[in-house]
């Protein structure tokens, strides 16, 4: 990787069964930036279903000095696609965005010149409304909670998928190889130098987001057990307060019968405890397996993205298509 390119901005598109929108959408960086300088379009297919890849392909045999295209060989993750761009962007500032049309190109172009006005290592993009679904937004809201807790968030920081890197940072974040990767997560433990940008979230022209509540969940997971080991500390805590309360069930009873009370056979109260704890030890005993288990993973060295295809700007043509 070049440490000091030439070019000046590079945006980074991970795409998923984008067909009817990453034309458009490159055409229109394409125009914004046309005489503010070099500029490269990273366009990362990530297991697309549809025409998404011979859209691509028809996108580098016209901007062959502009558009980077990687076809991944199946389907890795928004996270993972964005990793692999990051790895083949060459500019000097990097802009990732979503490929379905609703965060506006010229936005970007905002986040970038927000980024070099103020030496910015990242600008994040924040919305006044979003278009989003109701589950979407649950489960944004809920990570921005997660993320407050692992990540030491600024607690009025939106942490949006829209946002501007630094090369400095890119290449912080690119140093984590593992196969779990959460950019937010890595910027944020390289830098507090962040600034923000209001832009605008437009109605999704066609589609529906890929976002199902099943990625959301394990975007979440990656949150609490990628960055931290804070829920080991919860889960010790918890544990203690088990204890606690299981002494204080213990001297309740002890002082009834020092009194002479009669005690109930109070065996719903003991099915009860008896459930509490089991359930809390087979949640320590999760989160245990959860970090055995990334770790197992990351030995083993799960790739974090297999690039099938790689064509256009930065390819290696003595390669083939599959370099």
């Amino acid at each position: 990787m070049n440490d000091k390119p030439t070019i000046v901005l590079s945006v980074v598109v991970a795409t998923y069964n984008a067909e009817s929108t990453i034309a458009k959408l490159t055409q229109q960086l394409v125009d914004l930036h046309r005489h503010r300088g070099p500029m490269q379009i990273v366009l990362v297919n990530d297991g697309s279903r549809d025409r998404t890849h011979d859209e691509c392909l028809e996108l580098v045999e016209r901007l062959p000095d502009m558009v980077s295209y990687l076809r991944l060989a199946k389907n890795f993750g928004e996270h993972n696609a964005v990793m692999a761009g990051l790895r083949h962007s060459l500019g000097e500032y990097v802009v990732v965005i979503d490929d379905d049309l609703q965060h506006r190109p010229e936005d970007a172009i905002r986040l970038f010149d927000e980024a070099r006005r103020g030496h910015f290592d990242l600008v994040y993009s924040f919305f006044r409304q979003r278009h989003h679904s109701r589950h979407r937004r649950l489960g944004s809201w809920f990570n921005g909670v997660v993320a407050n807790l692992m990540l030491d968030k600024p607690r009025d920081l939106y942490l949006s998928s829209f946002k501007c890197l630094s090369r400095r940072l890119v290449l912080e974040i690119l140093k984590y190889r593992g196969p779990f990767p959460y950019v937010d997560g890595l910027a944020l433990r390289c830098t507090r130098n962040i600034g923000r940008v209001e832009v605008v979230h437009c109605e999704r022209e066609v589609g529906r987001s890929g976002y199902t509540l099943q990625k959301l969940l394990r975007l979440w997971l990656t949150v609490f057990v990628s960055f931290s080991v804070r829920p080991l500390h919860i889960s010790t805590l918890l544990g203690f307060g088990l204890i606690a309360c299981a002494g204080a069930g213990t001297l309740y009873v002890l002082g009834e019968a020092l009194v002479g009370r009669a005690l109930p056979a109070g065996w719903p109260f003991l099915a009860i405890v008896t459930l509490l704890f089991a359930g809390a030890q087979l949640l320590i005993l999760g989160l245990l397996g959860e970090y055995l288990g990334r770790l197992y993973l990351t030995i083993n060295e799960m790739p974090q993205a297999v690039i099938q295809e790689h064509r256009g700007l930065g390819a290696d043509p003595g390669r083939g298509p599959d370099a």
